[in-house]
């Protein structure tokens, strides 16, 4: 039997009385399960509302600039074979019309009995990449804003905002297309556009599938994008002798076990770092939009990489510096269980002050990660492996790590990077240092 379902806001973590930027659903439209229902905007992000439930929107219970919070009702849904079906006088061609119109201004309208198709939007040239094409679809812009870049064949993703939070006006679009026409490369910042991938039709070379990002890897890569082209990244590679450190952490494994904790590497990287930060600062920072300021962080929030079957999640640690290895390696572990069964929340991966990504476990000599901004830093450790080192005239066997650090250039120099990286490889070699 159908029913319906009152859908909620979730939990969204600190934000409270977040306004309603944007509806994407009308009533009367057919969803499917983490179909997105509303944007929501705060002062520092915007976020996406997903439907829980496959089935029809039956009402909708808020407007565009409404204040929502947590537990506040969105949507009415219908559940139920009924719910789910789609209109059969819908003919294909129409449906594939409809996925390119806009999201409609005004939320609430009634269901009509007899839907009539929109008409198809204008035609533009073969090579004009149409809006929603891009992997910067979600622009921050209004849905006439959007109307009007369609009618003009214009990507909202290349275009800067200068209206209120950087959303997108009707004056940028024509001032982007004013720019493409007169075959200006400069964007309303002063800086190179990116350039871009023309299409290509690779089934003409062969047999393919189109396979759907998931939704965290599409938001995971707009995030990383954001960040390597907005970030000038260095590298510093380097490597610790973690001999004793790895003979320490087996000799507590059964005190560990008895507790019913996963003692790893990573529990002793995250009190290393922590040390690390206590002496430079810097790296446990934030540089502020305008540039000008530095905001030097007196908490130590670490984030851990933690790779999930839907792509890549970054569950943080809070108040790291006040927690003994085992309670470290318990959250650890419950994060990283959130994480890959999907039960993470957002508050959970909110507040990191570094991150740290290990791919120990699979290998490899290094790897340069990217920053997960607004942090300045982060460290990629790789696997360990047994190497000759030269002492006191003969070769020993040591267990050596090889990590890499990557900073923000705009706050952090070279020398800077390389007495991290020395620092943290002195620690890990002689791991009494997290006690002084």
């Amino acid at each position: 039997m159908p029913n319906i379902e009152e859908i909620k806001i979730p939990d969204i973590g600190d934000f409270d009385s977040v306004e309603v930027i944007e509806i994407a659903v009308s009533v009367g439209d057919s969803v499917e399960t983490e179909d997105t229902l509303i944007t929501v905007e705060s002062d520092k992000a915007s976020m996406d509302i997903p439907s829980p439930n496959a089935g029809e929107i039956k009402e909708i219970k808020v407007n565009i600039g409404d204040k929502v919070s947590e537990g506040t009702p969105i949507i009415n849904l219908l559940i139920g074979e009924e719910g789910v079906k789609k209109d059969n006088q819908v003919s294909k061609e129409t449906e594939e019309v409809e996925e390119e119109v806009e999201v409609k201004e005004t939320p609430k309208i009634e269901k009509s009995e007899n839907r009539i198709a929109p008409p198809r939007p204008p035609k533009t040239p073969e090579t004009s990449q149409l809006v929603g094409q891009s992997n910067s679809a979600k622009a921050h812009a209004s849905p006439s804003v959007r109307r009007f870049a369609r009618e003009l064949g214009v990507d909202l993703g290349l275009v800067y905002g200068t209206g209120p939070k950087n959303r997108i006006l009707k004056e940028d679009v024509k001032a982007f297309t004013k720019s493409i026409m007169s075959g200006e490369k400069l964007s309303n910042k002063g800086a190179f556009t990116t350039p871009e991938i023309p299409p290509v039709d690779f089934s003409k070379f062969g047999e393919v599938e189109r396979k759907p990002l998931t939704r965290i890897r599409r938001i995971t890569g707009q995030t990383l994008h954001r960040s390597w082209i907005t970030i000038p990244h260095v590298t510093q590679l380097d490597e610790a002798d973690i001999t004793e450190l790895e003979e320490f952490r087996k000799s507590k494994l059964k005190s560990a076990e008895k507790e019913g904790v996963k003692l790893t590497l990573v529990t002793f990287l995250i009190k290393a770092v922590v040390v690390a930060l206590q002496k430079f600062p810097e790296f446990n920072s934030s540089i502020e939009p305008s540039g000008e300021n530095l905001i030097i962080k007196k908490y130590f929030h670490i984030g851990v990489a933690v790779n999930t079957k839907n792509g890549l999640l970054v569950p943080v640690l809070k108040d790291v510096d006040k927690k003994g290895l085992f309670e470290i390696a318990t959250e650890i572990t419950e994060l990283s269980n959130k994480a890959r069964e999907g039960k993470i929340s957002p508050k959970d991966l909110q507040g990191g002050c570094f991150t740290i990504s290990s791919l120990g476990g699979i290998g490899g000599l290094h790897f340069t990660p990217i920053i997960n901004a607004p942090e300045v830093a982060i460290l990629g450790v790789s696997r360990a492996a047994m190497k000759p080192v030269y002492e006191n005239g003969t070769f020993e066997a040591r267990l050596i790590l090889p990590f890499a650090l990557s900073y923000d250039h705009r706050v952090i120099d070279g020398v800077a990077g390389a007495q991290f990286t020395r620092f943290l490889s002195t620690i890990l070699t002689d791991i009494r240092h997290i006690l002084l």
